[in-house]
């Protein structure tokens, strides 16, 4: 049997070890090393039709403020317009944020905690600006916030962790 830690150089194998990989494409079973290439190209398909979402998602906040800007009074927008519009915007960056995740999971073969809390945290910030309150029910309301507030934490945590900063700091 040929030990594969010998023909690989000491700070590759350090480096293997010290990240968690998802889908490594030189996994010792041949059986699972297949699948896992299966799974990555079912990424890179996920990433092309991110990008038409993203395109998708650009044409349609042209055509909001299009219809917006048109519908009487004339080159006028609302407040409600506005947050409409904002909330299309946010749409389009949550996409962007989606795609960066999905490139930098196959460009490292490692999944992106830090960038995926930020794209959740940045989805319920959208949520937050879009919200009706005259439909709102208090229980919805705090669910929002109880989100929010872990996510929050959750971000800083990790921040804390990869800036190497230390709890008795």
């Amino acid at each position: 049997m040929v030990d594969k830690e010998k023909d690989v150089l000491p700070e590759q194998s350090a480096r293997n070890h010290e990240l968690h990989q998802e889908l490594p494409i030189d996994f010792p079973d041949p059986f699972f090393r297949g699948l896992h290439r299966v799974i990555r190209f079912a990424i890179r398909v996920l990433a092309v039709l991110m990008v038409a979402v993203i395109l998708w998602g650009v044409g349609d906040v042209v055509y909001i403020i299009y219809e917006r800007l048109l519908t009487p009074p004339f080159l006028l927008l609302d407040i409600n317009d506005i947050f409409f519009t904002f909330g299309a915007f946010m749409a389009v960056l949550i996409a962007v944020e989606i795609f960066i995740n999905i490139r930098l999971y196959l460009g490292s073969n490692v999944f992106p905690v830090q960038l995926v809390v930020a794209t959740a945290l940045m989805a319920i910030s959208r949520k937050v600006i879009v919200l009706d309150f005259d439909t709102l029910t208090p229980m919805y309301l705090l669910g929002i916030a109880a989100t929010t507030l872990a996510l929050g934490i959750t971000y800083w945590l990790l921040s804390r962790k990869n800036s190497g900063e230390h709890w008795h700091d």
